[in-house]
């Protein structure tokens, strides 16, 4: 998300490409303003992730969670309105502190506790390994089927949390 945000915002929504442009660096700010809104609301919901949990299960807030990202992600290609993205940024924030917190509660439950350093190491890969796969290959993937168009990007990872959304909710969980 983070390296295809600024682009897509700047063509979709300031409507220039033209890196040297007024439009394009008011656009990489309003990205940094994006940003900082998306983190802070994560920190926010951070707190209230517990009570959802306990309300509901791990999963299902979870899967919420997920959920709004990945509706927030989708949202930005119909989003024409600098401020309206903020609220895309909402359901963004909403995904990065269920992700940055719930996969590992869930895990922790699953692990023999005298091998947990060695598994949470191991579950790390699935987090770093897909992220290098994606630097790697979705410029490509871009440029091939989308025509460099970089709001694919915020589509592909849109309709991921949603399907990461639904397939949640076939983890077992012991908590």
């Amino acid at each position: 998300m983070w390296i295809y945000t600024t682009p897509a915002v700047t063509e979709y929504v300031f409507h220039t490409t033209d890196t040297a442009s007024a439009a394009y660096n008011n656009g990489a700010d309003w990205v940094s303003i994006l940003f900082a809104v998306y983190n802070g609301f994560a920190a926010v919901v951070a707190w209230l992730l517990t009570p959802l949990a306990k309300a509901t299960s791990r999963k299902t807030a979870h899967a919420i969670s997920l959920l709004l990202g990945g509706l927030g992600l989708f949202s930005i290609y119909f989003i024409h309105d600098q401020n309206l993205l903020l609220i895309s940024m909402l359901g963004v924030g909403v995904a990065w502190a269920s992700i940055l917190s719930i996969p590992y509660a869930i895990l922790t439950n699953a692990l023999p506790h005298d091998k947990m350093g060695i598994y949470m190491g191991i579950f790390n890969y699935f987090i770093v390994i897909p992220q290098i796969v994606a630097a790697a290959i979705l410029g490509f993937f871009l440029e091939k089927f989308f025509h460099s168009e970089a709001i694919y990007a915020m589509i592909i990872g849109g309709i991921s949390m949603l399907l990461a959304s639904v397939l949640i909710l076939f983890v077992k969980d012991k908590g």
